[in-house]
């Protein structure tokens, strides 16, 4: 066979050419559609049919796709939009839509391009919402804004085939002098509750310190009064002994005075003393003593105040008036002497009280300054206190 005639060429061309029809057609007439995805098919310009995910055949030059819509949800950002809220401030608002095509056939025939639909759709709502609400009610309701926008577009995107499921507004910037405005604004209000809250951590500081220094007032005052009590009870127990001891030991009247005579420096001892009284029983506890050893009366061996009934006499001789012995002074060598009983050391002490007293009296009378009758009440306490105290009663 020659291959190179006329006619074999030919023939293989017309092969050539059936097997490239062949092949389109089978192209054309079997169509894969993936999932998520549908097509809408076309019968010589009318619509024929949507075909979903899986294998199907179409008839060859008779049938076309006309459109494939991506049946997932989708998501869109708008470019920000100038709105002019009720207050006349321009904000500039960014709005995210999320919908999903639920007709394929609806949203191709429907509508040219449901993109730019649903964003100047966006536009105009958000503007006639916002339209109604000031600065602060926009910045503060994004939750209702959100849910007038949805309302209004899934109402309009129904019969285009389309579900709009959510509408955020993505950011909402208002004017710079605006936002410097509320920044100060919100520093203020900042610092305000800073202030509140400080003021009440220092007054709950201030009850709990006060509540505080309460407890321990009242605990100090109950350890003082425990203290005084427990003082009280031990200076009594002691009171009571000395008393006791005191009783028990019988002490005489030369023995407390010179207990008083040891006690006038401790009396006379002070820094900011500028005169020292010497108290009028004085004399008389001096003459006790005196008269209890035996000394003379007067220093430098001066004649008896009282004036005894014998001028002169020897150490151990009879005693005066004033219960003082008169006679010159005592040597080194003291003679043994008899000392008095406390009764009678008592007696003279008494004798001698008077007798300073009416000495007082008489000496208040010439210098026409009257006596007072508080002294005879001090010089009378002092005689008492010289009497003895009562024997104390015997243990059997």
């Amino acid at each position: 066979m020659d291959l190179t005639a006329p006619g074999t060429i030919a023939t293989a061309i017309v092969l050539l050419l059936l097997i490239i029809l062949i092949v389109v057609t089978i192209v054309r007439a079997v169509r894969i559609v993936p999932q998520a995805v549908s097509f809408i098919v076309e019968r010589l310009g009318r619509y024929q049919s949507t075909l979903y995910a899986g294998l199907h055949f179409l008839i060859p030059f008779v049938d076309r796709v006309r459109a494939s819509v991506d049946l997932r949800e989708q998501v869109v950002s708008f470019a920000p939009q100038p709105v002019i809220t009720s207050d006349n401030l321009v904000v500039s608002i960014d709005t995210v839509i999320f919908f999903q095509v639920t007709d394929p056939k609806a949203a191709t025939y429907e509508i040219a391009n449901y993109i730019t639909g649903i964003e100047q759709l966006t536009v105009t709502t958000l503007r006639n919402v916002i339209g109604s609400m000031d600065l602060e009610q926009t910045l503060t309701s994004r939750d209702q804004i959100n849910g007038q926008l949805r309302g209004v577009l899934d109402e309009a995107t129904g019969r285009w085939g389309i579900r709009v499921n959510r509408v955020e507004l993505k950011a909402i910037d208002p004017p710079a002098s605006v936002q410097g405005s509320m920044e100060q604004q919100m520093r203020a209000e900042r610092d305000r509750r800073a202030a509140i809250l400080t003021a009440e951590g220092v007054k709950q500081s201030q009850i709990l310190t006060a509540e505080g220094e309460k407890q321990a007032a009242i605990l100090r005052a109950e350890g003082q009064a425990q203290s005084a009590i427990l003082k009280a009870q031990g200076e009594s127990r002691a009171i009571l002994q000395v008393f006791d001891a005191i009783h028990r030991g019988d002490p005489d009247p030369k023995l407390l005075a010179y207990q008083y005579l040891q006690m006038l420096p401790q009396i006379a001892n002070g820094t900011s003393s500028k005169l020292w009284v010497i108290p009028t029983e004085f004399t008389a506890a001096l003459g006790t003593i005196s008269s209890a050893f035996g000394g003379a009366g007067g220093a430098g061996g001066g004649a008896p105040s009282g004036g005894g009934e014998h001028g002169g006499g020897e150490p151990g001789g009879p005693r005066g008036r004033g219960g003082r012995l008169s006679g010159p002074p005592l040597a080194v060598d003291l003679p043994e002497t008899t000392l008095a009983s406390p009764a009678e050391a008592l007696a003279e002490a008494r004798s001698q009280v008077r007798e300073a007293s009416s000495e007082a009296t008489s000496a208040g009378t010439r210098s026409g300054v009257p006596f007072s009758p508080v002294a005879e009440k001090g010089q009378a306490a002092e005689e008492a206190r010289f009497e003895p105290p009562p024997p104390p009663p015997r243990q059997i």
